[in-house]
């Protein structure tokens, strides 16, 4: 029998442009594809409640598309993998790149286990536009600005590859120990809070597809300024479906130099492109700083005291129950869908930081938690970049005004009348002036 080839799902739940899986169906012999959930491994950045709910329903639409072939396995992935290889005398596995710290830390070490083994491992870039390592400054040095990053060294860098098309269904084989997706416990049992908020999404490769071309098709048209208010739903909403994998940043990236609005509407095309240059910004600065989602990367604040206002403003903030409407309004929203428009997400996140003064790792952990879209590299880098410490990050002394930032993005109240209609009637928690000059004055205390 001919040695089949094991194909790693990670976050590239898709078959389109996907070039392990392509590489996996060229070699024409059986393919096992395989999804392992490695919680031991990911340590404290395991997926959060709300990515492992989206995580259920993408895995689900993934083996559907496989036939229902896909292999299930749960425990630390040097173990699993290399387990598998020998049930089914495998000696090549292929799987594409991975960018946090434990992933690369530990698909080295399955590198070494396999080379050990006689097994060939192969990994493919299908999840970013660039790879980190070929966008640097003319002295060798990774950009820690974006837009010089982006207009300097993305757009001069060797243009995104195409994007590939779905191969013709190889033999599949699928070996008789597997778990199924239920057995892996993603979602939450009692109370089942997931239902409610996965009813806003359509989850998998085909619908990620179908939202791509529905925001290029009605949406694109004026992006680069309704995208600033939240009740016009003018975002594409990709950020889940990117991070899973259900479509690749290249399949977006095509489909918008091709899409003929993207000529018309050019000044929208090119804020959106940049967006999408943020998240591999973001994962540049994650994998030249890998210490980015638990320490600051400007030095002047490792010492900074980060000391909150008052305890239980944590909880009335993550309830959106401050007494600032947008603010209100916003985390409403992330805990009934698990999203939060990008402007309302600074705003939040400011008044977390600035006026109550807690530790921006407070939020980055409640947003890991709650996010459908929860992604390392943007999470860490957003967070940094609103507290003031991050790489290009927003200055101490820019702190959002939540009255005024609502009264501009939302002018006639519809997002916060649609998320939080009784936020008026709640006295605001502290008074944000005050609370601004006191983290001015904290600020300017740094050494």
């Amino acid at each position: 029998m001919t040695s089949p080839v094991i194909v790693w799902f990670r976050q590239d739940l898709r078959l389109g442009d996907n070039p392990a899986w392509t590489s996996a169906c060229a070699a024409k012999v059986p393919v096992i594809p395989v999804y392992i959930l490695d919680d031991q491994n990911a340590g404290p950045w395991k997926m959060g409640g709300a990515s492992r709910a989206w995580l259920h329903h993408s895995l689900t639409a993934l083996n559907q598309s496989l036939g229902g072939k896909l292999v299930i396995r749960k425990g630390p992935a040097e173990k699993e993998l290399l387990n598998l290889a020998r049930e089914v005398k495998s000696s090549r596995i292929v799987w594409n790149r991975c960018y946090e710290p434990w992933r690369m830390e530990r698909d080295t070490t399955i590198k070494d286990l396999a080379r050990n083994e006689d097994i060939t491992c192969e990994s493919f870039n299908g999840s970013l536009l660039w790879e980190p390592w070929d966008v640097k400054k003319q002295d060798g040095t990774p950009y820690r600005v974006f837009t010089p990053y982006f207009r300097k060294g993305c757009l001069s860098a060797e243009p995104p590859r195409k994007p590939l098309p779905i191969p013709k269904l190889p033999d599949i084989l699928k070996p008789s120990k597997s778990l199924t997706i239920d057995d892996l416990g993603l979602l939450p049992v009692k109370p089942r809070w997931d239902t409610g908020m996965m009813s806003y999404w359509d989850v998998g490769e085909k619908a990620a597809q179908t939202r791509c071309k529905d925001f290029l098709g009605h949406k694109l048209a004026g992006y680069k300024e309704k995208r600033n208010y939240p009740a016009l739903d003018h975002t594409s909403k990709l950020s889940p479906h990117l991070h899973f994998g259900e479509i690749s940043p290249n399949q977006i990236w095509d489909a918008l130099n091709e899409h003929p609005h993207s000529r018309k509407f050019a000044l929208d095309s090119d804020c959106f492109m940049s967006e999408l240059a943020w998240r591999e910004f973001s994962h540049s600065l994650l994998y030249y700083n890998r210490t980015l989602p638990e320490e600051p990367l400007n030095p002047k604040f490792r010492n900074f005291e980060w000391d909150a206002v008052q305890d239980d403003y944590m909880e009335r903030w993550q309830k959106g129950e401050t007494g600032f409407p947008i603010i209100d309004a916003g985390m409403k929203e992330l805990w009934a869908t698990g999203y939060m428009h990008n402007r309302v997400r600074m705003i939040v996140a400011s008044f977390l930081v600035k006026d109550l003064r807690y530790h921006w790792r407070e939020g980055e952990n409640w947003f890991w938690d709650t996010l459908v879209d929860a992604d390392l590299a943007n999470n860490a880098a957003s967070w940094q970049w609103v507290a003031g410490c991050g790489a290009d990050a927003a200055p101490y002394f820019r702190i959002f005004n939540p009255t005024t930032q609502g009264e501009k993005f939302d002018p006639d109240q519809a997002y916060i009348r649609q998320w939080a209609p009784n936020s008026y009637k709640i006295k605001p928690m502290l008074d944000h002036k005050k609370a601004r000059e006191a983290a001015l004055e904290a600020f300017k205390g740094m050494k």
